[in-house]
C-alpha cells in the first residue's frame, strides 16, 4: 500500500470561502469602474460558478445575458483587461482582511508541515489571487508553505478537466495513490477524481446541493477540536474533525 506523501488543495471555497463576498464583489467593482451596468447578484453568481476561470465566466455571462454586447476592440483583450481590474480589487480586499481561512485550514496545514507532508495548490484562480490569499490570510511566508502552486492558465484545460492536478503531481514526481485532494465543488471533484485522487470535500453555500459523487468524504468544514464537522456523506472513521491521523486512515481505506 502506498504511503500518503502530499496534500493537494483547491483554493476558492476550499481554503477560504472567497466566492460570494470576495470574487463576486470584486467583479462588480471592476464592472462599475469600466462604466458597465452589469451587476452579479448572489444568485446569479452562483449560476455563473458552473464555469471555472474568471475570464471564462465573463464570456459565459456575455453569451447568456448580454449577447448584443460589443466590446471596443478585441473581445479577448477586453475580457482580459476587465479580469485584471477585478484581480486588483480582489487582492486589495484580501490585504484589508476581507477574506479569512475556513475553519480547520490553518491547523491542518500546520500539522501537515510539522509532519513533513508535502503541500501543493491546484486551482483555476490566478497566481496573483493565490499569492494574495496565502500572504494575507495565512502567513507572510504562506506561499513557501506549498511546494507547488498550480494556478490559472498553467494548463489550457481548466477544471473539471483533471489537467491541473496531473500537472501538479507530475511536477512533484508523485502518483495519485500518494496524494489526497481537497475540494469544494462538483467541477473540482470531477477534476481531482479524474486525476485518480482520493478527494475530501468541504462544501459551502454555493456547492452544498451539488452532485459531489466520487468524493470519499463530504463535510461542511474541516472542523476544530471542540467544534466538530457535520458529515454529509462518507465514513469519517470515528473522527469529529480532520486530522492527519484521519487523513492517513482515509487514504489507507481508499487504497487498501
Amino acid at each position: 500500500m502506498s504511503e500518503l506523501k502530499a496534500l493537494l488543495f483547491d483554493v476558492d471555497g476550499t481554503l477560504a470561502d472567497t466566492e460570494r463576498d470576495g470574487h463576486r464583489v470584486a467583479f462588480n467593482r471592476a464592472f462599475a469602474d469600466a462604466g458597465l451596468d452589469w451587476y452579479w447578484s448572489v444568485e446569479l453568481y452562483g449560476q455563473l460558478l458552473a464555469v471555472t476561470g474568471g475570464k471564462e465566466r465573463i464570456k459565459h455571462f456575455l453569451a447568456g445575458h448580454r449577447p448584443d454586447f460589443q466590446a471596443q476592440g478585441d473581445l479577448d483583450s477586453f475580457v482580459a483587461g476587465l479580469h485584471k481590474a477585478k484581480t486588483a480589487h480582489y487582492t486589495a480586499m484580501l490585504a484589508d482582511g476581507a477574506v479569512q481561512l475556513r475553519p480547520g485550514v490553518r491547523r491542518l496545514l500546520e500539522e501537515a508541515r510539522a509532519a513533513g507532508l508535502r503541500l501543493a495548490v491546484a486551482t483555476t484562480t490566478t497566481p496573483e489571487n493565490v499569492s494574495a490569499l496565502l500572504t494575507h490570510s495565512l502567513a507572510e511566508d504562506g506561499l513557501d508553505w506549498f511546494e507547488v502552486i498550480a494556478a490559472g492558465d498553467i494548463v489550457p484545460a481548466k477544471k473539471p478537466a483533471p489537467d491541473i492536478y496531473l500537472w501538479a503531481m507530475a511536477t512533484m514526481g508523485l502518483k495519485p495513490d500518494e496524494c489526497l485532494a481537497f475540494e469544494d465543488s462538483k467541477n473540482g471533484v470531477r477534476s481531482s477524481t479524474g486525476a485518480g485522487l482520493t478527494t475530501l470535500v468541504t462544501v459551502n453555500g454555493y456547492t452544498e446541493n451539488e452532485d459531489l459523487s466520487g468524493a470519499a468524504v463530504i463535510l461542511d468544514q474541516l472542523g476544530e477540536p471542540g467544534t466538530p464537522f457535520k458529515v454529509l456523506a462518507g465514513d469519517v472513521l470515528g473522527a469529529d474533525h480532520v486530522t492527519l491521523d484521519f487523513l492517513r486512515q482515509l487514504h489507507a481505506a481508499s487504497h487498501g
